[in-house]
């Protein structure tokens, strides 16, 4: 083939056990979405398996081409992502190609409602112990006795969020707390909130917050003598 264009999708079967090749160096990321996880998913918005995909090479899809955008900036930093967050790529990119390139049959109402008290509860529980994201969805899954799929949507019906979002924010409570009540180093505090490091820890605050760290203590600190 000749030039590609930055940002086009090829969507490939690995069954079919695809080759590359090119006459020079390319850049380029790799979605590996599990074949269990799309038939979870499919089930899960109410599709029956899905059989045959419409393969592609050099298209332009805005949805892949804006998520590898989003995540490009991290690629390579040194902090892996946790693995929660790419556990919840993963369905993203499932629901994407069920309903892009597979050739879908409605089997059923979707799955829809939230997870029962009991749920709710053991899986917040568990989240609070591993606020550095280091848990997988599965694992999450399996304690509510959930699909992956399933249990992904029913925790964003409970919620109003993603798993990932839902931690980080607990996060950024659990930060706050220590900068407003300890005189904690950003660099420790970033430790014990869950952070890879403070640059990461400086960035999500920011975002979420809209002020750096620092500058939220200086103007929430609850210690006398500051």
């Amino acid at each position: 083939m000749g030039p590609i264009a930055a940002f086009r999708t090829n969507v490939v079967d690995l069954a079919a056990e695809p080759a590359m090749w090119g006459g020079r160096g390319v850049d380029y990321v790799h979605f590996h979405v599990r074949r269990r996880v799309i038939d979870e998913t499919a089930s899960v918005l109410g599709y029956q398996r899905i059989g045959d995909f419409r393969l592609s090479v050099a298209q332009d899809d805005i949805v892949l081409a804006q998520l590898t955008k989003t995540i490009a900036p991290f690629l390579g930093s040194g902090a892996p992502p946790a693995p929660l967050a790419l556990d919840q790529i993963e369905l993203i990119l499932a629901a994407h190609v069920v309903q892009r390139y597979g050739s879908v049959t409605r089997a059923r109402t979707a799955v829809r409602g939230g997870l029962a008290a009991w749920q709710r509860r053991q899986v917040t529980e568990m989240m609070r112990e591993n606020l550095d994201g280091r848990i997988r969805l599965a694992a999450l899954a399996e304690t509510c006795e959930l699909s992956v799929s399933h249990f992904a949507r029913a925790f964003k019906a409970s919620f109003g969020v993603t798993c990932h979002r839902w931690l980080t924010e607990r996060r950024i409570e659990r930060a706050q707390e220590m900068l407003a009540w300890t005189r904690l180093s950003l660099e420790e505090i970033a430790s014990q909130s869950g952070f890879a490091d403070q640059p990461a820890f400086t960035r999500v605050f920011r975002r979420f917050v809209g002020v750096p760290p620092g500058l939220w203590r200086r103007e929430n600190t609850k210690l006398s003598g500051r």
